[in-house]
């Protein structure tokens, strides 16, 4: 068993949700997946996956593993590309996709600082909160949230974005606080469309895990407008920290559920395969893994 290839589809069994996914992204059988997987945990010495479960969920150990093998595969990757690059200039365009509300509050706070560490290069940053075609746009690399399921791209891990519950205290103070995830059911739940299954709000804790079935009278495919809906009092959203961070900070809302984990959206590099020859893209790339 070749350990590095192994944890590479492990990690893209996480990323991709499925075993038939990253069978059919790697042009082999899912019993070639299967198998591997299998290996792994012989040789860890203990299951990755809950495979009692509806859903393909991680082990407390296979969240804890999957962490580590983002970090050493980055770092695998990085001692590589430097290896491979030598003296490679980083310089020239480089245009940039990502969420509107991720680019805001997590990306573009931190381009003075890769654009004092690469003077010669020249960034076009563009915000959309659905996923532009890479090669029409010519786009050198998007960030993304959630799963990736595009075919014929390469999706790199730069990290997580953990979720909670959040709630203004004006709506709080007009239909309560919700004690346990099943009473989310009777709160009016403000939901995301560009999440896959929005509609099913999954918790956890301890052992036991929760699929909640929320219900609600809006749904937007804009973070900005969720966050701008729950200020207003209008109801409860599932929605990443960094969205809602300044406004729990000030007391413009307050995080309900706390004893219970959500579920982390991956966040991702996404680009051409063409484009991982670039060293001003994998620079970017590698910075970005530094900071987020």
């Amino acid at each position: 068993m070749d350990l590095f290839d192994s944890m590479r589809i492990f990690g893209r069994v996480v990323e991709r949700g499925s075993f038939s996914a990253v069978a059919r992204e790697l042009n082999v059988g899912q019993p070639a997946v299967s198998k591997q997987i299998r290996a792994l945990e012989q040789h860890l010495g203990g299951p990755l996956f809950a495979r009692s479960t509806r859903h393909l969920s991680l082990t407390d150990q296979g969240q804890r593993f999957y962490g580590h093998c983002q970090e050493i595969l980055a770092n695998l990757e990085t001692a590589t590309r430097s290896f491979a690059s030598g003296q490679e200039q980083i310089a020239g365009p480089l245009r940039v996709a990502a969420p509107v509300s991720y680019g805001r509050l997590c990306i573009a706070p931190l381009l003075g600082i890769f654009l004092q560490r690469y003077p010669d290069v020249r960034i076009d940053l563009r915000l959309s909160d659905h996923n532009e075609d890479l090669l029409k746009e010519n786009i050198d690399l998007a960030i993304r949230i959630g799963v990736v399921k595009s075919e014929g791209v390469v999706a790199m891990p730069l990290g997580t974005s953990t979720r909670r519950v959040y709630a203004a205290p004006a709506y709080l103070d007009r239909h309560g606080m919700p004690r346990e995830p099943g009473a989310l059911t009777g709160h009016n739940c403000i939901a995301f469309t560009l999440l896959e299954h929005y509609d099913i709000w999954h918790f956890k804790r301890d052992a036991k895990e929760l699929d909640i079935s929320i219900k609600g009278n809006i749904t937007s495919n804009s973070s900005e407008a969720i966050r701008e809906m729950v200020l207003s009092g209008l109801g409860i959203s599932l929605s990443p920290e960094w969205l809602f961070a300044a406004d729990v900070e000030q007391g413009r809302v307050s995080t309900v559920l706390d004893d219970y984990q959500t579920t982390a959206l991956p966040v991702s590099a996404v680009l051409s395969p063409e484009r991982r020859r670039s060293a001003r893209t994998m620079a970017f790339v590698d910075f970005l893994r530094e900071h987020l």
